[in-house]
């Protein structure tokens, strides 16, 4: 009886050994926000496979793309907080899409950090086609042409919608947007021409720059990317601030017991942190960043405060 008392305590408290913790009890949903193929469902499944051979039941991945990944985060939010349904989170759903758009949860009191997981290198490009081999080429021929040129996007309040006007802000130029339904649209309209601007992520758009089919000026992150070390970031090329960090992360419901989230962020954070892992995402793009519940929480405040002014000033409203 002395024992039991003691793990209670101990559970209440936060502190319960991961030994003593009863907890995968089934299967764990993994909800991703976006359809299989793209860097949020690569390491949805990267984790999913890593715990597998730790955990004894499956992590079990489930695609719910839709509604600006606004129906996944409901799913999530509205699930029993018992630790079994997982969101992979992007920045997207809860710093930006509430300034957008009407959403059918709060993200601060509907959804527990667990922790960040990867932060994904985004990239500027442009058609061959296009006369400007570097940013400030680009930036004097926006000038020259106000509207002019085209730019896609996945869809209003996309990474890639946010990326461009931040760098339209910055740079003092106008652009055409031309939003998609998802980036692979957009890409097929990018490659022959019919938009000439685009600003998104390097696995989708590394093939292309290697084949010469559209050409790389910046890369849209703080810092320089290891995978393209030539290349400048946007801020180096002349427009100190920019910076297009784009994260990843997964969250639980709100009212999750604090053991199983903190368990559930060690074991994540200890498959991620494998060497062999981050070999096998760094060529596509994917840096791995982990972090504590805490730091995740804090993430999502400071970049709900960022956005929320960006998105203002640029008057981003919903499709």
């Amino acid at each position: 009886m002395r024992t039991v008392c003691c793990i209670v305590a101990l559970i209440m408290a936060g502190t319960v050994p991961a030994a003593e913790l009863d907890f995968p009890k089934r299967p764990v949903r993994f909800v991703v926000p976006l359809p299989p193929g793209g860097s949020p469902d690569l390491m949805a499944r990267t984790i999913a496979g890593g715990l597998s051979g730790v955990w004894p039941h499956q992590i079990v991945v489930d695609n719910r793309p839709g509604a600006h990944h606004n129906l996944a985060a409901d799913i999530v939010a509205k699930s029993a907080p018992d630790g079994h349904t997982w969101l992979l989170t992007t920045d997207n759903i809860l710093a930006v899409n509430p300034h957008v758009e009407k959403v059918p949860f709060d993200p601060f009191r509907d959804f527990t950090p667990v922790t960040q997981i990867a932060r994904i290198l985004f990239l500027l490009v442009v058609h061959p086609s296009v006369p400007a081999k570097s940013v400030q080429e680009l930036v004097t021929l926006a000038k020259s042409k106000p509207g002019a040129l085209n730019y896609g996007s996945s869809g209003n309040g996309s990474p890639q919608h946010l990326g461009t006007a931040m760098f339209m802000h910055y740079a003092g130029i106008q652009m055409h947007h031309i939003p998609y339904k998802g980036a692979a649209p957009a890409i097929n309209d990018l490659l022959p021409g019919r938009i000439q601007v685009w600003i998104g992520a390097a696995n989708s758009l590394l093939p292309h720059i290697k084949d010469g089919r559209v050409r790389l000026l910046a890369a849209a992150s703080s810092k320089r990317s290891p995978l393209l070390p030539d290349a400048l970031t946007i801020a180096e090329a002349g427009f100190p601030g920019y910076a297009l960090d784009i994260w990843l992360g997964v969250s639980m419901p709100a009212k999750v017991p604090q053991p199983i989230v903190n368990k559930a962020a060690t074991d994540i954070v200890k498959v991620l942190s494998a060497p062999e892992v981050k070999a096998r995402l760094a060529p596509q793009g994917v840096d791995v960043v982990t972090s504590s519940p805490q730091a995740m929480a804090q993430l999502v405040r400071e970049d709900y405060a960022r956005w929320g002014k960006i998105i203002k000033a640029a008057g981003i409203k919903g499709d």
